[in-house]
């Protein structure tokens, strides 16, 4: 123990953390750079902040504030001691609605304010758009805005007081009229009236460099407004008083199509003395699908608040007809707003991929000129875009002249960084030279804080430097930022990682087979973190479960990111630090479509579990759960179902039987069907006289492991729904050669000369998401040798698992990415709902006419997608919503001994609640096996296949 984490241990109360995990999850925040700290401390009080300041005084150890860890210019990282105010400083302190003024703790989340504010008809003005996790006191320290700043402004325009720690150990309270001001701020300011009123440019986005033109006489001397934006440089917030601002009761969006970016900026500024709300701009690079959108290769998202909606309407309507556009849209229905919001959110994820899946950067995230000199300043941006041979595609807030762009600057090689810091240089003269700010968001960080010179000169810049040596003479907070800060291209995140790939299982498609290109997807924006999910969400169940990093997907993609860098994290594949971090990973997979620049978690476990054990013995859950489809298969040949389930049913041997499998106690071990769906249909087909039923389309249903051995009940109920919509059902082969399509019996001479004994098929979901991908290899090669026959006819495979379905469809090709049947395979894949609306498009289905409840399957919403389900169940008067999160189990990760306390909280997240707020007489839906054991062992609740649901509504 180093004599500084002594000393701290021995005078903070909250938790101080030196070791590896905890360091590695804060070298990096949002943007380009790293610096790996000594230590971090999570403060309890602003006692223990003073504490950890007067300890790292006396060691000379710089101490950098942070909050959500969502900064885009490098202002969150550093190199002592990080303070994480989100653990204990998070609290709403007091919210006064009849003053609309809240007292609110540095690391509490914007959200949870506007959560409390919103009964009260108020809110904070305003809201980035990482807003779920980003917190106050970074919004401060960075002077954050967002969509609505056009109506509502900055943050420094929605704060009142600030409580502030100096690094000496002062308590100050900033105000009005020079309240708190450290000693020497006021002379300093009466020296040179002159240059703080010429020496600013005049724009609403001008967050770059010190705000000390806030404490000139004529405004106030606001003291409190001059330490907004100053990235931790100056003093330590601890409390902060805020303004609220009165909600519209009713708003509406109009959506405005333009032709291209240029035609939309320049009428961006036009439509300000309207009065809308947002003023917000995006071009078609960045949206997935244009689908909901009006017609246009760009367009401005305007919205208008009213006391009523037709008020809102009216107002947005008059946008459009002041409007020059293509087509527009205007949306008042709530929940077709957020969708529309969430494709102008998703966008700082979304742009770190180019349109043709190369990497894009952060680096001139948010530069700002006058509103008015948009247009020309984005065609000047272009043409330097050009001249340098880079893309990128602008966004962002075209009413405040702020945009937004992630560029494919390549910093791996040095000629790329080379290019990256001239690049830089001459934007920097072109945003100046449009009468602009270096930063309109953001804040200057290491990004951009080395070229204030040219935005403000260097005579302003050395008062900036005056400044921070009157606060903070020790230069001890966040050293490096914005004031004799580190050259823009050093202590970059990309430079530490291997130059060569690294040698991986997965195929990783996305990412040109290359693993670090795979955890460089993670560019910290941190939606991970949101401690609620929204509609059908679903990342990430074990950050909500346990608030702890470490657990988040950026968390363990940091700590990827140090394994590769093996700079902090030493001994590669084998770590334990990274094995505890990837423990609770539940592989849903709901990082895979939740995160905007679509990291899959779930494969990277897989890859690191399969190099982690490698000729090493595992856990005995993996060899429980990971070979269950093998142990289920011989229990099943040896009729020993009835035995047992019988043993399972005596507590003592089961407790035993679940120790030596590294089951959690509390578990019960769920009961074997007394007869397989394959047998059930073996008997069915032997009562039948001719072939599969029906007249319609031949589909192949997938007896998956839990359908075959733990609910043939599922597997019957599809087979009876799909023949009465008149599709012809059959099984896939169990004979390799040349079987017969979907005769799993034959016994033809010709068949048995040219076959050879197959097995069944299998996807391979238990031993991959155990990581053993050898096995999962080799499960998935003999599938697909029993499904060739299959292949070569035009019949889907029809999967009642979504887990095993979303393997078959994405598992299956990454793994076997050298077998070309593999993604025949998985492009052949269809879920029950998807069978019947392709293959029989006709047939209605019957008339259950209840309301449901329950949970998409995680893997059906990251992976297989869910609009198919969601038509069947209007078609059949099924009613209501399903929840999103995770249900939890999981396959086999809430059998895991130790998992069972998170398993549950993810279940008492979404689900459960869920399911005990339904109306009486809700069908409880859950297709995966998982989700119906979970809703039995903790709910006490009978969850239902559609299939089932459906079947039942037949008879």
């Amino acid at each position: 123990m180093t004599d500084l984490e002594a000393a701290l241990r021995r005078a903070v109360r909250g938790e101080v953390g030196f070791d590896v995990t905890s360091r590695a999850l804060t070298t990096m925040d949002a943007s380009n750079y790293r610096r790996v700290p000594l230590g971090v401390v999570a403060p309890r009080d602003a006692d223990d902040v003073a504490a950890v300041l007067e300890v790292c005084r006396a060691h000379a150890v710089p101490v950098v504030p942070r909050g959500g860890g969502t900064s885009i210019a490098g202002q969150a990282t550093g190199t002592g001691v990080v303070l994480d105010f989100t653990r204990h400083m998070n609290r709403l302190v007091a919210l006064d609605p009849e003053a609309r003024t809240a007292v609110v703790q540095p690391g509490l989340v914007l959200d949870r304010l506007q959560d409390a504010a919103a009964p009260h008809g108020l809110r904070f003005g305003p809201d980035p758009s990482t807003h779920s996790r980003c917190t106050l006191g970074g919004m401060i320290g960075n002077n954050s805005c967002g969509s609505h700043s056009v109506a509502w402004g900055t943050t420094a325009d929605s704060v009142g007081e600030l409580s502030v720690l100096t690094a000496r150990g002062r308590r100050l309270r900033l105000g009005l009229e020079w309240s708190g001001a450290p000693e020497g701020l006021r002379e300093l300011v009466d020296g040179d009236l002159a240059r703080l009123r010429t020496g600013f440019p005049d724009l609403p986005r001008r967050i770059s460099g010190y705000a000390l033109d806030a404490l000139l006489p004529e405004r106030g001397a606001d003291v409190a407004r001059s330490f907004c934006g100053s990235e931790g440089t100056l003093g330590v917030l601890t409390e902060a008083v805020v303004r609220l601002v009165e909600s519209p009761r009713a708003r509406a969006l109009a959506v405005l199509g333009y032709a291209d970016e240029a035609g939309a900026a320049e009428a961006a500024a036009g439509l300000l003395p309207l009065g809308p709300l947002t003023v917000e701009g995006m071009s078609v690079d960045l949206v997935p699908s244009t689908e909901g959108l009006p017609r246009g290769g760009a367009w401005l998202f305007v919205e208008t608040g009213g006391e009523t909606e037709a008020e809102a309407r009216a107002r947005a309507e008059a946008v459009v007809r002041a409007a020059d556009v293509v087509d527009a849209l205007v949306v008042t229905d709530p929940a077709g707003q957020r969708t529309l919001w969430r494709i102008r959110e998703d966008a700082s994820g979304t742009a770190t991929r180019m349109p043709d899946g190369s990497e894009a950067w952060p680096g001139w995230e948010d530069c700002a000129v006058p509103p008015a000199r948009l247009g020309a300043y984005l065609r000047d941006f272009r043409r330097l875009l050009t001249a340098h041979d880079l893309r990128g595609t602008p966004y962002g807030h075209f009413g405040d002249g702020c945009i937004h762009v992630r560029i494919d600057f390549d910093l791996l090689s040095e000629a790329g960084v080379a290019r990256f810091r001239r690049f830089s240089e001459e934007l920097a003269d072109v945003v100046v030279a449009h009468g602009g700010s270096l930063s309109g968001e953001h804040g200057d960080g290491q990004a951009r804080a080395e070229l204030l010179p040219r935005m403000y000169g260097a005579e302003t810049v050395a008062l900036f430097e005056r400044a921070k040596a009157v606060w903070d003479p020790d230069d001890l907070l966040n050293p490096g930022m914005l004031v004799r800060p580190a050259p823009l291209d050093a202590n970059l995140r990309f430079s530490v990682l291997p130059r060569e790939p690294v040698d991986v299982e997965f195929g990783y498609p996305s990412d040109g087979g290359d693993f670090s290109a795979a955890v460089r997807r993670c560019v910290g924006v941190a939606k991970c973190r949101t401690t609620s999910v929204s509609g059908s969400g679903v990342m990430c169940p074990s950050f909500r479960a346990t608030g702890d990093e470490q657990h988040s997907t950026r968390g363990r993609a940091r700590l990827l990111h140090e394994m590769l860098a093996g700079e902090l994290v030493t001994d590669g594949w084998r770590s334990t630090e990274v094995r505890d971090a990837l423990d609770l990973c539940l592989s849903c997979k709901g990082c895979r479509s939740d995160c905007p620049v679509e990291v899959d978690m779930a494969t990277y476990k897989a890859e690191f579990l399969h190099h982690h054990y490698a000729g090493r013995r595992r856990p005995a859950a993996h060899y429980a759960m990971g070979w269950l489809p093998v142990w289920l298969r011989w229990a099943s040949r040896a009729r020993m179902a009835p035995v047992v389930n019988a043993l399972a049913s005596v507590g003592p041997l089961a407790a035993v039987a679940k120790r030596l499998g590294g089951i959690a106690g509390e578990r019960e071990v769920p009961r074997l069907a007394g007869e397989t769906f394959s047998g059930w249909w073996r008997g069915r087909a032997r009562g039948r006289s001719r072939g599969p039923a029906g007249g319609g389309d031949l589909v192949v249903l997938w007896p998956d492991t839990f359908t075959e051995h733990l609910s043939p009940s599922v597997g019957q109920a599809a087979v009876r729904v799909l023949e009465a919509a008149g599709l012809r059902v059959v099984l896939p082969p169990t004979l390799r050669g040349r079987a017969v399509v979907g005769d799993g019996t034959s016994r033809s001479a010709l068949a048995l000369l040219t076959a050879r004994r197959g097995g069944r098929v299998c996807c391979g979901l238990t031993y991959v998401s155990t990581g053993q991908l050898d096995r999962a290899r080799a499960v998935m090669r003999r599938t697909l040798d029993l499904m060739t026959p299959v292949l070569e006819t035009s019949a889907p495979v029809v999967v009642l698992e979504p887990s095993c379905a979303a393997a078959l469809r994405t598992d299956l090709p990454e793994l076997l990415h050298d077998d070309p049947r593999a993604a025949r395979l998985a492009a052949r894949v269809l879920t029950f709902a998807e069978a019947l609306e392709r293959h029989a498009p006709d047939w209605t289905p019957p008339a259950v006419d209840r309301p449901v409840t329950g949970q998409t399957h995680c893997h059906q919403h990251a992976v297989l997608g869910d609009a198919a389900d969601r038509r069947l169940r209007e078609a059949a008067g099924l009613t209501g919503e399903l929840s999103g999160g995770c249900c939890g189990l999981a396959g086999n990760f809430g059998f895991e001994d130790g998992h069972y306390e998170v398993s549950a909280a993810c279940a008492e997240d979404q689900l459960l609640p869920a399911v005990r707020e339904a109306p009486a007489g809700a069908v409880v839906l859950a297709d995966g096996f998982s989700c119906r054991t979970q809703l039995e062992q903790l709910g006490g609740v009978r969850g239902r296949h559609l299939a089932e649901v459906l079947a039942e509504g037949l008879e």
